[in-house]
Order: C-alpha cells, then sequence, then structure tokens
C-alpha cells in the first residue's frame, strides 16, 4: 500500500519544508509500528525545487486476521479464504487512512512550530495513489475531489493487460493535483475519501465515528455536493449515525449561512440543570434478570457454574426460596475471594447450611452435581474453546440435568456500541468467542434438542433496535414425559 506526497519550491521557499510540516526529516527513513502492521516514511527525492515523501504501509495480514472478524468475533469458517486471499496488503483503505492520521498526526491538525506560516498557506501539492479500489469508478473519484479544488486523474487499472477484452478492474491509479490547499487540508481530504471510495472499513463503526467525521470534514464536507454519499460510506451505511451526521453537518452549514456559531443555532433544548440518573451497570441488570427467572421457575435448590467471586452467590441467599445454593469453580483463587467476600467463616450456621463453594471443572461429569432444580450458566460458556463446549454442554444437560438452565453470553453484534471497546476486540481478553444472535440461538435449539429441552430467549439491557441487546439469555426447560414423547 504506497502513497506519495510531492510539491515545489524555490530558494526563498524550499521544497524540503514539507519535511517540517510533516515533521519527518527528509534526510532519513522512519519505521512507525500501526496496529496492522509498519508504516515507512521516506523521501525519494528531497532539493530546494522538489520534494517528495512516500507512506509505504506493510500489512501483518496475520495481525489484521487476529484483530478482525475472527477470534472472539464470530467469525463464520466459510469466510476463512477470504480472510487470507484479499487485497488489503496492495490497495488504499481504511487502513492506510488509519495509518495517515497516526503517522502524519500533527500535520493532519495544521500544527508546525517550525513553519507555521508554512503550515497555514496553501501549497502546490502532488498526490499519487497507485492502487486505490474505487467502487464507483472513475466518475465517482471526480465527483469527490473535484469540488475540493483539485485536478484529479483516475486512470483504470485493467485487470489483465494480456487480456484487454477482460476489461477494468475496479481499482484506478490516482493522481491528485493542486495549488490552493494547505498540506492539512490535503491530508483531511485523503483520511475521509480514501475508505469512502474503498467502502469497506476494516474495523467496528460505532458512534464516535461521526465526531471522527466531522472533524476531518471541518471546512469542506458541510458544502460538499456528495455529502451524503460520504457520510454514508465513511460511517459503514449505518443509517442512523449517517442520520446524526447529516443533522449536524446541516447545524454546521446553517451557522455558516448566518455568520453565527453552532451553538446558538441548536439551542432548541435547555442545557439539563441535574445530574442525569446514572445507568444500572450490566452485570447488575444481568444478576436481576437471572434472579427474575430463577424465582419463575420454583427453583429452590440452584448451582451456579463458574460463580468467580461469588456475585450471584450473594444475591441468591439474600432470598429465603433458594434454599441450598452451590458456586462452583476452576480457580481455587477466585473460590477464596468468593468465601471472603461472603464472609463464609462469620456467617451464622443457618445461613452457612445454604450455600457451599466447591472447585470443578465443567468439562467434566460431576456427580455433585445432580439433582439441582436450575443451574445457571452466567457469563461462562465463552470462556471455553469452542471444541471443549461439547464436553460443557453433556456434563450439565446430559449428567446433572438440572430441571432448569440459565445460560447468559456477550451478543457480538451489540459490541459496535461499546465506544471505548477498540475496533475488532473481544469484550474480555479471555473470551475464546462472542457469538451473533443466530448462533447463540442454533446452538442453544441443537442443545435442547439433543438433551430433551425446550429453550426461550430473552434480551437483557437495552435491547437495540439494530444490534440488539448487550448480552443475551437462554432459558432451557426439561421436557415432561408428555412433551418428550409429542417431540
Amino acid at each position: 500500500m504506497f502513497l506519495t506526497i510531492s510539491t515545489r519550491g524555490d530558494a526563498a521557499h524550499p521544497a524540503t519544508d514539507l519535511g517540517y510540516l510533516l515533521h519527518k526529516h527528509p534526510d532519513k527513513a522512519q519505521r512507525f509500528s500501526t496496529s496492522y502492521g509498519t508504516a515507512h516514511i521516506f523521501y525519494p527525492e528531497a532539493d530546494d525545487r522538489r520534494c517528495t515523501a512516500a507512506l509505504l504501509l506493510e500489512i501483518d495480514t496475520l495481525a489484521l486476521i487476529r484483530r478482525g472478524k475472527g477470534k472472539g468475533r464470530g467469525g463464520a469458517p466459510d469466510a476463512a479464504l477470504a480472510q487470507y486471499v484479499n487485497d488489503r496488503p496492495y490497495a488504499a483503505s481504511s487502513l492506510l487512512a488509519v495509518a495517515l492520521s497516526g503517522v502524519f498526526s500533527s500535520a493532519l491538525r495544521g500544527v508546525c512550530t517550525a513553519r507555521p506560516e508554512r503550515a497555514a498557506a496553501p501549497l502546490p501539492l502532488r498526490i499519487e495513489v497507485p492502487a486505490l479500489p474505487a467502487r464507483g469508478g472513475p466518475d465517482l473519484v471526480r465527483r469527490l475531489f473535484e469540488p475540493l479544488g483539485w485536478t484529479v486523474t483516475a486512470e483504470p487499472v485493467p485487470l489483465d493487460t494480456e487480456f484487454p477484452q477482460w476489461g477494468d478492474s475496479r481499482y484506478v491509479r490516482l493522481v491528485l493535483e493542486g495549488e490552493t490547499l494547505t498540506l492539512a487540508e490535503a491530508l483531511r481530504h485523503l483520511y475521509v475519501l480514501l475508505p469512502v471510495l474503498d467502502d469497506a472499513k476494516h474495523y467496528w463503526v460505532s458512534s464516535d465515528e461521526v465526531d471522527k467525521l466531522l472533524r476531518a470534514g471541518e471546512g469542506w464536507l458541510p458544502a460538499h455536493p456528495e455529502q451524503k454519499l460520504i457520510s454514508s460510506r465513511y460511517l459503514s451505511r449505518r443509517w442512523s449515525l449517517t442520520r446524526q451526521a447529516m443533522e449536524r453537518l446541516e447545524l454546521v452549514r446553517l451557522a455558516e449561512a448566518d455568520d453565527s456559531e453552532v451553538e446558538e443555532i441548536d439551542n432548541a433544548v435547555e442545557a439539563e440543570t441535574e445530574e442525569e440518573e446514572r445507568p444500572t451497570p450490566l452485570a447488575v441488570q444481568r444478576r436481576e434478570a437471572i434472579l427474575a427467572a430463577l424465582r419463575d421457575s420454583g427453583a429452590a435448590r440452584v448451582l451456579d457454574l463458574g460463580c468467580g467471586q461469588g456475585e450471584l452467590v450473594r444475591e441468591l441467599l439474600k432470598d429465603v426460596r433458594f434454599t441450598e445454593i452451590v458456586g462452583l469453580d476452576v480457580s481455587v483463587r477466585a473460590l477464596t475471594i468468593a468465601a471472603r467476600r461472603l464472609k463464609l467463616d462469620r456467617m451464622g450456621e443457618r445461613q452457612a447450611s445454604r450455600v457451599k463453594l466447591v472447585q470443578g471443572s465443567l468439562a467434566y461429569t460431576d456427580n455433585r452435581l445432580k439433582g439441582y432444580d436450575a443451574a445457571v450458566l452466567s457469563e461462562v460458556i465463552e470462556h471455553l474453546d469452542l471444541p471443549r463446549l461439547p464436553a460443557l454442554e453433556y456434563a450439565v444437560f446430559g449428567h446433572a440435568r438440572p430441571r432448569t438452565v440459565l445460560v447468559t453470553t456477550p451478543n457480538v453484534e451489540y459490541n459496535v456500541r461499546w465506544e471505548t471497546l477498540p475496533a475488532g476486540h473481544a469484550r474480555h481478553g479471555d473470551h475464546r468467542f462472542e457469538w451473533t444472535r443466530a448462533e447463540f440461538r442454533t446452538w442453544a435449539h441443537t442443545v435442547a434438542e439433543r438433551h430433551g429441552y425446550t429453550v426461550e430467549f430473552g434480551p437483557i439491557g437495552p435491547d437495540d433496535p439494530e444490534v440488539g441487546p448487550p448480552t443475551q439469555m437462554a432459558l432451557f426447560v426439561i421436557r415432561t414425559e408428555k412433551e418428550a414423547k409429542a417431540a
């Protein structure tokens, strides 16, 4: 993946000032680590009359797979080949845009303490991208760049020069030339429009992408004739985010037309004077949903499988209807912390008789777990390697066979709503997988059918109309003899 930025100069204003503006010395070849590989910066030419800076992005394809829709993201097995055979290492995309923002972050903001007057002034610029995916062809490339003051050359790349009858590929060789733009403006155009033309971002798009788009589009996007297309593609066609971006861009346009500040236009609702009520943590919502389901089931003797540090066990102890509570975990350390938090050593005899903490693994059958009314697997299954999941399935549903089983697990589709979750990452470093709603339901229906249970599903947390709830829950109930015969 390759891009060059060139400028011209003279003795009074040498072209090598480009090195100051980019904060990269022309006499050095430099390397920078990125999330998906290594960015190399070097200068093929550098003198007073002409200077060219080159950015070569060397993609680590295995890192792209690991941090993309693979482990921890519910990646589909049939997409395995496409993960390895693709154009990501060679064609300009959101990977190159992210590298631009990381390597040239100060230049992108127009900051240059050594040459502030040059940073603020237009430069004669020539930018070349040898291979740019252009969904929409050369015509769309021109529609995006020409309104910004660029002279655009977008040459289609043939599929194969030996077989011209095959026609052109979706790639173009892009050359942008202009005299009226600052370097910062040019970099912001590239940062937004490269992924727009590729139309395939390599990371999950969340609400903070709207802020990125508006920051990079300041001064040019509100008046761009293709504003809606740019916003939609940049935000991966997520209509709710696109609508939000369009509304904010319209406010900017109105403010500029009225020669006022955005805050003066956007004043229909007074600022909140009272502190907003803090939302209930998801972990609390999860425990409340589990407790409600256990009460509805009429269970008295309950297993908390994978009990961790005993949060659910503590809540169960508060309700006298649960007469026997067993917390099981593979970690002795977790059980020690649970015992300390529950204050088992100071608990009254009657209360202590209701609770027991035991060490054990769900990968093996355990006769101690037989005969209970209900079992809870709360945020447990995703910590197992997928090949070990059938062992847990048999140990719980086939051998222990409680009347009711509650399973909760993250909904990977909701991860795009976590603003603090890095793109491509699971919610916890130990998660071996995270399932979509469809994948979880397929697994649950298979388990229920195999072991003689019925299963129902419910959301935990806000049920987003696009991506569902943050946590998904399955309620398994063992079939009666009559139901089993009917099945």
